[in-house]
């Protein structure tokens, strides 16, 4: 109760000190200066992250803050950032962010799973052999668990 009448103390004194034909800033005031930040290209793009990725003392929040940025992009990781990935996640010891990133590239491939999909898994192949990581299908997550057919499918 104390918050409502809070609430509408505020609003009240909030109207009578506001004149009506103020003159409120708005948030295209500042549109003008946030488009001229520079570009960075494709291969700053990929340098950066590898070295982000590379780095010694990273720890397991920095991975998942990076991961996550990564799967904001418009963008498919190369797959020298995804091994750089691989390894800090061996790093921290944290093998489900390491199998949840490779699902989350798979579905990051889009319409495009069927080519893009094994290039990168092709292109990785020896670095989750080395550092003991599955992928999403030798652990059977590509199929549902408790998947049964039903007659009619037969």
């Amino acid at each position: 109760m104390f918050a409502v009448l809070a609430r509408s103390g505020v609003n009240a004194l909030r109207a009578a000190t506001i004149p009506k034909n103020a003159v409120l800033p708005t948030a295209f005031a500042s549109a003008s200066q946030m488009s001229k930040h520079n570009h960075e290209t494709e291969e700053e793009f990929d340098a950066r992250y590898e070295a982000y990725f590379n780095r010694k003392d990273i720890d397991g929040w920095e991975i998942r803050k990076a991961m996550n940025d990564l799967q904001g992009f418009d963008v498919v990781p190369e797959p020298k950032i995804v091994i750089a990935a691989l390894k800090a996640c061996r790093r921290t010891n944290d093998f489900a962010l390491a199998v949840s990133f490779l699902e989350a590239i798979k579905y990051k491939c889009g319409s495009k799973v069927k080519e893009m999909y094994p290039y990168i898994l092709q292109e990785i192949r020896p670095t989750p052999t080395e550092l003991g990581i599955n992928t999403p299908e030798e652990l059977g997550y590509d199929k549902p668990e408790f998947y049964v057919p039903m007659d009619y499918e037969t």
